[in-house]
C-alpha cells in the first residue's frame, strides 16, 4: 500500500466558557506565545506529519490569520471556520481532506503539553489499527453516583483517563460522522467509532503532562510546566557564543554580578559593569539612561543587559523605618523597571535579551521580608508582561530564580552559614550567560545546586 499522508486536525473552535475569559483560552498566552502557537508548533516540528488543518472559532479567524503571517508555518494548509458544536469543527476538519485514505490525528487545542513520543506512536499504530485513543491510567477512585448517593464503584485497574490526539483512517472516521450525523448525543470521537461498532478502537500511553487547559487555574499550572522543561535548556548552549557581544551588567561589582562579569569576559565577551558603589543608583532613570547611552557611544551596540542589583533587609513591616522600606522597593522593583525601560530602545536594534533577577521567596511571602518578597514577585510577572509586550520588537525577557546563593547581600542578612549548604554565585553566572544565549523569552529559570 502507498504510504499515506498524515494529517493533523487541530480543534480550536471552543468559545472558551468554562475558562471564563474575554478571549477564547487558545489565545491566551503562556510563556511569551498563545496555546495555539505553542500548539501549532509541536505538529509542526513532528518529522511524521505532513499537514496541519486549523479549524477555528469563525469570530476570532482574524486573530489567528495574524498569529500564522507572523510565524510563517511550512505545514499550515488550511484554516477553517468551525461549527456550533465539537462534532461539527471535527467533521468540518475531516471533510477538508481530499485523499480517499489518510491518517488523521484530531487534537483539542487546548493540549499544548503534547509530545513527540505520543504523535510517532499514533502513527505508528495506525499501521495495525484504525482507530486510536491515547489515555493514561486513573489514579483516582472513580465513583458512579445517582442522586449524590453513590451506586457503583468500578473497577480502577481497568479505568483509563482520555487526552488527545485522537487518531483515525480517514475513509473510518468519515463513515462515523456520516452515521451520526443526526446524532446529538456525542462525547468523541472515538465513542463514535464504538457507538456504530465500527473498529476496535486501540489505546496509546499518553502523558500526565499533556494537560488539557480548562480553567483558570490550568494557565498557572500551564506556565509552571513551561517553567519546569526550560530548566533543562541552558546546557544546550555554548559559552563561547558569547564572543565579541557587549554586555551592560547593573549591579556588576559583587556578587552574582560580579560572576557573570568574570565569565562572560572569559569567554570574549566585552562587559560593561556598574554598581550604586561606581556611582550608578539605577532608582535613577536618568542615571541608568546616561550609562547605558555612554555604553553604546563607545560600542555602536548592546546586546545584553542585566540587573543583578538588590538588597535584602529584614524586620516586621510595622517596626521598620519607612525611608527603609521605599528603599527597598527602589532598588528591587523600581530600579528593575528604570534598567528594563531605558534598555529596552538598544535591544531592539540588536534583538537581544535583558536577564533580571528573583528570589525563591517570590511564590509565598516570608514573615519579616515582606517587601523584599513582594518586590521579587513584582519582578515575575513584570518579566511575563515584558515579554509580550516584545515579542514583536524580538527582544527576549527572562528572570533568573537562585536558591540561597553565597553572596555578600546574603552574609550581611544571615551570617555565615553551614558550607556547602548555599548555592555557588558562579552556577548562577553560567546558568545566566547560558539564559541570555538562549531563543528563551518570559521564563523563570530556577538555578539549584
Amino acid at each position: 500500500m502507498k504510504d499515506l499522508k498524515n494529517y493533523a486536525i487541530i480543534l480550536a473552535s471552543g468559545s472558551g466558557s468554562r475558562y471564563g475569559s474575554d478571549i477564547p483560552k487558545q489565545f491566551i498566552k503562556i510563556a511569551g506565545k498563545t496555546i495555539l502557537e505553542h500548539t501549532v508548533e509541536i505538529f509542526e516540528k513532528s518529522n511524521v506529519i505532513d499537514d496541519i488543518i486549523i479549524v477555528i472559532t469563525p469570530e476570532y479567524r482574524h486573530v489567528a490569520e495574524n498569529i500564522l503571517l507572523k510565524n510563517s508555518y511550512k505545514k499550515v494548509s488550511h484554516l477553517l471556520n468551525g461549527g456550533e458544536t465539537r462534532k461539527d469543527s471535527s467533521f468540518i476538519g475531516i471533510n477538508s481532506i481530499e485523499e480517499a485514505e489518510a491518517n488523521v490525528l484530531i487534537h483539542d487545542c487546548a493540549r499544548p503539553f503534547l509530545t513527540q513520543t505520543i504523535i510517532d506512536n499514533c502513527v505508528e499504530a495506525l499501521e495495525k489499527y484504525s482507530a486510536i485513543d491515547v489515555a493514561i491510567p486513573a489514579t483516582d477512585t472513580v465513583i458512579e453516583v445517582d442522586n449524590k448517593i453513590i451506586s457503583k464503584i468500578p473497577n480502577r485497574s481497568k479505568l483509563m483517563r482520555g487526552q488527545t490526539p485522537q487518531c483515525f483512517k480517514l475513509s473510518l472516521i468519515k463513515k462515523a460522522h456520516e452515521l451520526a450525523k443526526n446524532d446529538q448525543n456525542f462525547t468523541d470521537d472515538c465513542g463514535l467509532v464504538i457507538k456504530y461498532n465500527l473498529a476496535d478502537v486501540f489505546v496509546v500511553n499518553g502523558d500526565t503532562e499533556n494537560i488539557k487547559v480548562t480553567y483558570p487555574s490550568d494557565i498557572f499550572m500551564a506556565d509552571r510546566l513551561f517553567q519546569i522543561r526550560s530548566n533543562i535548556f541552558p546546557n544546550d548552549e555554548n559559552l563561547k557564543d558569547i564572543k565579541d557581544n557587549v554586555i551592560v551588567i547593573f549591579g556588576g561589582t559583587s556578587g552574582i554580578g560580579s560572576c557573570i562579569k568574570e565569565l562572560a569576559e572569559q569567554n570574549g565577551a566585552i562587559v560593561y559593569a556598574c554598581s550604586s558603589s561606581t556611582g550608578c543608583d539605577i532608582t535613577s532613570y536618568q542615571a541608568v539612561e546616561e550609562y547605558l547611552k555612554n555604553v553604546y557611544e563607545k560600542t555602536n551596540r548592546i546586546d545584553y543587559v542585566v540587573n543583578s542589583a538588590g538588597i535584602l533587609r529584614m524586620g516586621k513591616l510595622t517596626e521598620r523605618n519607612i525611608e527603609d522600606i521605599e528603599k527597598d522597593v527602589c532598588v528591587n522593583y523600581l530600579g528593575a523597571i528604570n534598567v528594563a525601560k531605558a534598555s529596552i530602545p538598544y535591544l531592539k536594534n540588536s534583538q537581544g535579551g535583558l536577564l533580571l533577577f528573583t528570589s525563591s521567596s517570590y511564590t509565598r511571602g516570608r514573615a519579616l521580608y515582606s517587601t523584599y518578597s513582594s518586590t521579587k514577585a513584582g519582578i515575575v510577572n513584570l518579566t511575563q508582561a515584558l515579554a509580550e509586550e516584545l515579542i514583536s520588537e524580538k527582544v527576549r525577557i527572562n528572570v533568573i530564580n537562585p536558591e540561597r546563593t553565597a553572596t555578600p547581600m546574603r552574609f550581611k542578612a544571615f551570617g555565615q552559614e553551614p558550607e556547602g549548604s548555599l548555592l555557588a554565585p558562579e552556577k548562577v553566572a553560567e546558568a545566566s550567560l547560558k539564559t541570555l544565549l538562549s531563543k528563551l523569552t518570559g521564563q523563570v529559570i530556577d538555578v539549584r545546586k
